[in-house]
């Protein structure tokens, strides 16, 4: 049922943005909801239509039509994660091989924001805390992950990626050796939309991926894959277009393996709140594939 909610702006939240402001006071609803509510005119500031950036001043009045018990995608699952960091700001952690990150049309339960949806919110005496998603990994891509715990940290760290201030860094095991210990791929990746397939396109969209040779294998190499750009699929892609694909890329001619070699070995930023840096590392298991040669 849809209802109406006025809402007095109190003093701590002089200069929030009008979308920080309905995603605090409404915690369980989706983002891409309250987004649409603003965007539709369903939300008023002082009797006005605003846009989600409007920075709202102490005892602005704001009126809201919604549905309150409209389900999140994100429903709490309780799913063991591997926690590798954690404050008032964020959470950091070690995404395992084969989950979604967030939930899709065809997923909606098991990914990493069903299982912070249900961490973060343990003790139902505290605040509800919206695990918010500000990168990405694939389905079969493991390792570092970070969310924010309040929008707030999750606007600073955002910018940051939009700003490619963000330092990311990948392990990866690929076919064969390569001839140069370190080197730069440039290839424009796009979409072909009959083959719903990501590729190297000429007309596709700029990307820059940085390699170097870590450890040469009898029959693979280990390298650090650096991307300067962030397409989708832009590591794999480029790999194979070097006549390298990844072990357990078998689409782009990587070999069978029991998992996708790529790993998301290191990140490091600006913390929202200190403004210090902030780096996190966390090492690969490729199984046996490293241990043997």
């Amino acid at each position: 049922m849809i209802e109406r909610f006025g809402l007095q702006v109190k003093t701590h939240e002089n200069k929030m943005r009008l979308e920080d402001f309905l995603f605090d006071r409404f915690r369980t609803l989706s983002k891409l909801y309250l987004r649409n509510l603003v965007k539709s005119e369903k939300c008023e500031v002082n009797g006005r239509f605003e846009n989600r950036g409007f920075k709202l001043r102490s005892n602005d009045f704001v009126e809201v039509e919604l549905e309150p018990s409209r389900q999140n995608s994100m429903v709490p699952e309780s799913i063991p994660l591997q926690i590798v960091y954690e404050d008032d700001d964020l959470i950091v952690v070690n995404k395992p091989v084969g989950m979604l990150v967030h939930p899709s049309h065809r997923d909606k339960s098991g990914t990493v924001l069903n299982a912070l949806s249900y961490y973060l919110n343990r003790d139902p005496a505290c605040p509800h805390i919206r695990p918010g998603l500000i990168h990405r990994l694939d389905k079969e891509t493991s390792g570092l992950l970070v969310v924010a715990k309040n929008p707030r940290s999750h606007r600073k760290v955002a910018t940051q990626f939009e700003m490619k201030s963000v330092e990311k860094k990948y392990l990866a095991l690929v076919e064969g050796k390569l001839t140069r210990a370190e080197g730069v791929v440039e290839a424009p990746i796009g979409r072909y939309l009959e083959q719903k397939f990501w590729a190297v396109k000429e007309d596709g969209r700029p990307a820059i991926t940085k390699f170097k040779v870590l450890r040469q294998l009898d029959d693979a190499t280990l390298i650090e894959l650096e991307p300067v750009t962030g397409r989708t699929n832009q590591l794999r892609i480029h790999c194979a277009e070097i006549g390298h694909p990844i072990l357990g890329d078998v689409s782009r001619g990587g070999r069978p393996f029991s998992r996708l070699c790529l790993h998301s070995a290191l990140i490091s930023f600006r913390h929202p709140s200190t403004v210090s840096v902030v780096t996190f590392e966390m090492p690969a298991d490729f199984g046996t594939a490293i241990s043997a040669n």
